[in-house]
């Protein structure tokens, strides 16, 4: 008999995986893959659910921002009934809440800024020099502007001092893409902001 040939020790490091090594690191490696594409796909759920909520948020806090900001500035204030064409002053002895809100920059009340809510179109719009703009989408409240006292109590009569309270009611889809129908889902945001003039008369 020939005697079985010995096995020179360099040859070990050629050795190759044998099949139940390579199923084990197949499966190991399968199962990370898994799951570092549902962490994926999680993340980018709730990126979409936080943008449309962010971006919702940011705009109406924009649109508060511009109208504070320009009662401010204003030298005549008024709530009322209006539209893109006409302003009627809440009057006296009735509570000074209305969906418009005209601003005045001087005496002159032929230069003004106006804002209204249009309930046909669900949104927020300014009107100056005749022209008006979109300034907030999807408001869902009728009546936005409230004229009130220092303690918040709604005024019934249009007196100086009166610090004038904003609220934005609105709905976005929840999910952007999603189609909008019976089953939607969307999201609802208040928010709400108080302005009194900077020179009280």
């Amino acid at each position: 008999m020939k005697p079985i040939p010995e096995v020179h020790p360099s040859w070990r490091a050629f050795r190759g995986f044998t099949l139940t090594e390579i199923m084990v690191v197949t499966a190991i490696f399968s199962l990370l893959i898994l799951a570092v594409i549902s962490t994926q796909i999680m993340g980018m759920t709730m990126y979409r659910i936080s943008e449309t909520k962010v971006t919702s948020t940011a705009e109406g806090r924009k649109a508060l921002n511009r109208v504070r900001n320009e009662i401010r500035m204003g030298k005549i204030v008024e709530v009322g009934i209006g539209d893109a064409t006409s302003f009627t002053t809440i009057p006296d002895n009735t509570p000074q809440i209305g969906n418009a809100l005209q601003i005045c920059m001087t005496t002159n009340r032929n230069n003004f800024v106006r804002y209204y809510l249009d309930t046909n179109t669900t949104s927020l719009n300014r009107v100056i020099n005749g022209e008006a703009q979109t300034v907030a989408n999807y408001i869902t409240n009728e009546l936005a502007f409230y004229a009130e006292d220092y303690a918040g109590n709604v005024l019934t009569n249009n007196q100086n001092n009166r610090v004038i309270r904003m609220t934005l009611e609105f709905y976005q889809w929840e999910f952007p893409m999603a189609s909008a129908g019976s089953g939607g889902m969307y999201d609802y945001y208040r928010l709400q902001t108080r302005a009194t003039r900077r020179t009280i008369e």
